[in-house]
């Protein structure tokens, strides 16, 4: 039964993923469909990270109150019906107003799965669990680039749409398979200390982690709301061509979290997150060096392979980190840091791009990988300090 239930975890993750990368994929077909400045999809992004801000530091409390099950299952349900919705906006503000239910379905599942697994799964199983989102996002910019060629972005919306009802339905038959998960969440929420945001304000290392997820995402946002609209204007790609080429960018991600999964048995946790940032550093140095568009395609990829496994390789240190009693609580607050990234990343670009072109997007690729490595490494000194940096996990 403990099998089955990761399983269904794990697909629970797959519903996570698959909105995540359809606005980037979608965007250069949506535009100028709506007649609209290539910069509005600031608008959406920045709604739908919002609300996941919002609904992740809720989270321990809702969590507490109905349960992982059903919070997992009632929020992708409002993320399926949302993505509906979007195949069916007739202009930019419907996409606007059905941003905030695919925001706010997002925030919960995403705290609560992670401190899940972190508490009771090895490393492993949280970069197999991330993997099985980069399917969900990589599944995505596929079926948007079959519709783009055959009869529109609508559809492509439809197809995910699909997947994720299809999800939904899995979700709520899985009920009984978390009854003795419940149990064990009773258990948990009665030695669960809770820590106010302006406690967690006050503790540095805190702050810094907040730092660390927000750079390291809002690179992921980046590429994926952008890199699609970067290679159209800026290397000349077709739309289609361009949904394609991010398609590579999210199988990265999830190539560079399974790999991670197989060897976290052999290499441990801080090292494979080492490992990322290095490859991540070639990445970006392939992108900003004047080579052929197809390397461009290249270095998204190799930013998918590298970064993808920062993230839940950091959310599994979490218990470690900071103690499995205050783990919910801090698991929120990462996850909400997360989200600010997202949310800041693409408008960031936006306004970027307005001033100096589309072209300078590897540099500002470049200065948030710096910001990313700085906020790590000062993250890494202040556990020191505190003897919480534990290098045998």
């Amino acid at each position: 039964m403990t099998l089955l239930l990761l399983v269904i975890i794990y697909i629970a993750f797959i519903a996570l993923g698959v909105p995540d990368s359809l606005i980037g994929s979608a965007w250069p077909a949506i535009y100028p469909d709506f007649d609209v400045p290539v910069g509005s999809v600031s608008f959406v992004t920045l709604l739908i990270s919002g609300c996941t801000v919002i609904s992740s530091m809720a989270s321990t409390k809702v969590l507490q109150r109905f349960g992982t099950a059903k919070v997992t299952a009632v929020s992708t349900a409002m993320t399926a019906f949302a993505l509906l919705g979007f195949s069916f906006a007739p202009n930019l503000i419907f996409m606007c107003l059905l941003a905030i239910p695919l925001g706010l379905g997002a925030g919960a599942i995403d705290a609560g799965l992670n401190n899940y697994i972190a508490l009771h799964y090895h490393a492993k199983h949280m970069n197999f669990l991330h993997c099985f989102y980069g399917i969900g996002v990589s599944c995505s910019p596929y079926l948007m680039s079959l519709a783009l060629s055959e009869t529109g972005w609508r559809t492509g919306y439809r197809y995910a749409f699909a997947i994720q009802i299809f999800i939904t339905l899995l979700l709520f038959l899985s009920f009984p398979l978390w009854k003795k998960q419940a149990q064990d969440e009773e258990e948990e929420n009665a030695s669960a200390v809770t820590m106010h945001f302006t406690q967690m304000l006050r503790t540095p290392s805190i702050r810094c982690v907040w730092l660390v997820h927000m750079t390291t995402n809002a690179i992921e946002y980046a590429c994926g709301t952008w890199g699609a609209t970067y290679l159209v204007q800026s290397k000349g790609f077709l739309p289609q061509e361009g949904a394609a080429a991010l398609t590579l960018y999210y199988v990265g991600m999830a190539i560079g979290r399974f790999l991670s999964g197989l060897i976290a048995d052999k290499i441990k946790t801080w090292r494979r997150i080492g490992i990322g940032v290095c490859i991540v550093a070639c990445a970006v140095v392939i992108m900003l060096l004047p080579l052929p568009s197809v390397m461009s395609v290249a270095g998204l990829f190799l930013v998918g392979l590298g970064n993808g496994s920062i993230y839940p390789n950091l959310i599994h240190l979490t218990p470690h980190n900071f103690g499995k009693d205050l783990s919910q609580a801090v698991m929120g607050s990462q996850i909400a840091a997360a989200y600010i990234g997202v949310m800041l990343a693409p408008p960031l670009v936006a306004l970027v791009s307005g001033i100096a072109g589309l072209h300078v997007f590897p540099i500002f690729l470049a200065l948030l990988f710096a910001a990313m490595t700085v906020s790590l490494l000062l993250f890494i000194h202040l556990l020191k300090k505190q003897n919480n940096y534990d290098k045998t996990v």
